[in-house]
């Protein structure tokens, strides 16, 4: 009889249909990226961002998202390379402290993926960026995840010798993962 009280009580706990889902969980998010060099893949990430995302997933083409990136915050398994890539040269985080992307308009690609168009900020430069995703409800839970090529040279990070992409690949892989909830009524 105890097992039968307990299925109402867990489907109370699940947002009503056409709920909307608002508030990040920083510690189940990520930002991470994969970059070549010298035909070597390197992976690292921002440990340091910020996401106000609003979805339904009824209605996930109304959705909206705007994303800043603490550039100081990279990790790239190295100190080294971590303080390389904030100087001039690369993100010169002194100058330029953040990344930010604001979403445009959402699409729907096929069942449970989606494509956000938005404009991507990076040192001083803002330029039009379409990111492909996927939404997974699982409870009372929301994850977005989704990656697309950003091309570094387009935003002028690795001058100098890192121009070079024969040495750091122009191309680099970002990928998200987003866990929102709704806001607690």
């Amino acid at each position: 009889m105890k097992r039968f009280l307990i299925i109402p009580l867990l489907l109370a706990a699940l947002p009503a249909p056409g709920t909307e889902f608002n508030v990040l969980r920083p510690q189940q998010s990520s930002i991470t990226f994969v970059s070549k060099q010298m035909g070597v893949p390197v992976e690292g990430s921002f440990k340091k961002f910020t996401a106000q995302i609003a979805v339904n997933p009824a209605k996930p083409e109304a959705g909206t998202a705007r994303i800043d990136i603490d550039l100081g915050s990279i990790d790239t398994g190295s100190a080294e390379a971590d303080e390389e890539v904030a100087g001039k040269a690369w993100f010169d985080s002194k100058k330029y402290p953040a990344a930010s992307f604001s979403s445009s308009g959402i699409s729907s690609l096929d069942k449970g993926r989606y494509e956000v168009l938005g404009k991507m900020s990076i040192k001083g430069k803002t330029l039009d960026i379409k990111a492909p995703f996927t939404l997974k409800q699982e409870a009372d839970t929301l994850i977005v995840e989704g990656q697309f090529p950003l091309n570094r040279l387009d935003y002028g990070i690795g001058s100098g010798v890192w121009s070079d992409p024969s040495v750091v690949a122009d191309a680099v892989q970002i990928r998200f993962r987003f866990v929102v909830v709704a806001a607690k009524k």
